[in-house]
């Protein structure tokens, strides 16, 4: 265990924090996955306990193996990511499927592993870190808006047009990630209150147009204003959801009814998933809930504490921008299962079941305990790094 913990680098509160994420999501996952044996009617609870550990097994080999790659290969590789990234949306805009109904969300089969993979998700992490290669290139110079619009907007705006159309929550939260990300590197604030604009034209078009043409994307506007409709409704789906959330909630008290005695886990949809902080609510009560909701907070401070410490500009950007979309997922998660926030179909990370977004996650901190494990990268040798000499240095 020594021997291993040797060659563990970075920020040890963050690994830390990652291991007691994981490992309190063992009892949630167990006991709300019931409700996939006894109402679905699919697989048992062990295994669906075994398949969540194997996936957070996979997830920490995955932290392990990032975190020792020198984080300025992320910047080139983002580079060489997006064209495949974009070539991957248009494959699941065409091919993927909707699994268990969740989230009305497009997935892949990932070939011999039988697992849905989220093509979005992968999108929103390689895309993060696009925007902050441009952001800490472009720091000391002019930025023309002409310019920007060909290498910066450009790639943004293709990535989110091929995820809306299957899910608009993922789009909204990668949209304000990347606005937050452009106004903390500096990007001029008249040219972000235009983009804006520009993204709020957009959507209001992209609505109507489906609107007007329901055939051509069924169901995914109608989706959308149902769930705002019932945000404040009990009727429907939505409704009937966030009423079961709001008695788990009710009912876990102070100190909660125990492990694994959540009794609205039976009636709950989605609930190791997407409404997993109801059923830790009503097992562990507001004791648990608070706790959850700090070591999110803990892991914000310790990432903005590495983004601070980061011996470049890139490497700010990089741990803010790949970093806070965790969080910011995090809280939403908990704000629709406590009904301040419409369904939205976002996890729990590392805590909700689900092989992408635990991955996905994971990835991210791998990038983040790169960065604070690093000591001696410099400003130009990350930025002026040829994409494909990333490559070829990958394939060597």
């Amino acid at each position: 265990m020594i021997h291993l913990l040797k060659h563990i680098k970075g920020d040890k509160t963050i690994w830390t924090i990652v291991a007691v994420l994981a490992i309190f999501s063992f009892m949630p996952v167990y006991s709300a996955s019931t409700n996939l044996v006894y109402v679905v009617g699919s697989g048992s609870t062990f295994g669906y306990l075994i398949k969540h550990m194997i996936l957070l097994i996979m997830g920490f080999v995955i932290i392990y193996g990032v975190h020792k790659i020198p984080y300025r290969y992320f910047s080139g590789g983002s580079v060489l990511m997006l064209p495949i990234i974009i070539l991957l949306l248009i494959y699941t805009l065409s091919q993927g499927t909707t699994i268990g109904g969740a989230n009305a969300s497009r997935w892949i089969r990932i070939p011999f592993v039988g697992v849905g993979f989220q093509t979005s998700t992968l999108a929103g992490l390689i895309l993060m870190v696009y925007v902050a290669r441009y952001l800490a290139k472009n720091k000391e110079k002019k930025i023309e808006f002409k310019e920007s619009l060909w290498q910066l907007w450009l790639p943004v705006a293709c990535i989110l047009v091929l995820i809306l159309p299957a899910n608009f929550s993922t789009t909204a939260i990668i949209f304000t990630m990347v606005m937050l990300l452009v106004f903390i590197g500096g990007y001029p604030l008249k040219y972000i209150g235009f983009i804006l604009g520009v993204g709020i034209v957009f959507l209001t078009l992209f609505v109507l147009m489906a609107k007007a043409f329901p055939d051509a994307m069924p169901n995914r506007v109608a989706t959308w204003e149902s769930r705002i409709e019932n945000f404040s409704k009990s009727d429907g789906i939505e409704g009937y959801q966030v009423n079961k959330a709001k008695i788990a909630i009710a009912t876990g008290g102070l100190t909660g009814n125990g492990p694994g005695k959540s009794v609205q886990k039976n009636f709950l949809p989605q609930s190791s998933s997407d409404f997993i902080y109801a059923i830790i609510v009503e097992e562990y009560g507001l004791v648990g809930a608070f706790l959850v909701l700090f070591i999110y907070f803990l892991l914000l401070f310790r990432i903005l504490i590495a983004a601070k410490k980061a011996n470049t500009i890139f490497a700010s950007l990089l741990v803010i921008g790949v970093g806070l979309p965790i969080i910011f997922q995090a809280m939403i998660n908990m704000a629709v299962a406590s009904n301040l926030f419409p369904v939205t179909g976002q996890t729990l990370p590392l805590i909700s079941s689900g092989g992408t977004s635990i991955w996905m996650t994971c990835f991210a901190l791998g990038m983040i305990l790169s960065v604070s494990a690093s000591k001696d990268e410099t400003e130009e040798a990350i930025l002026d790094d040829n994409p494909l000499d990333i490559l070829h240095e990958a394939i060597d």
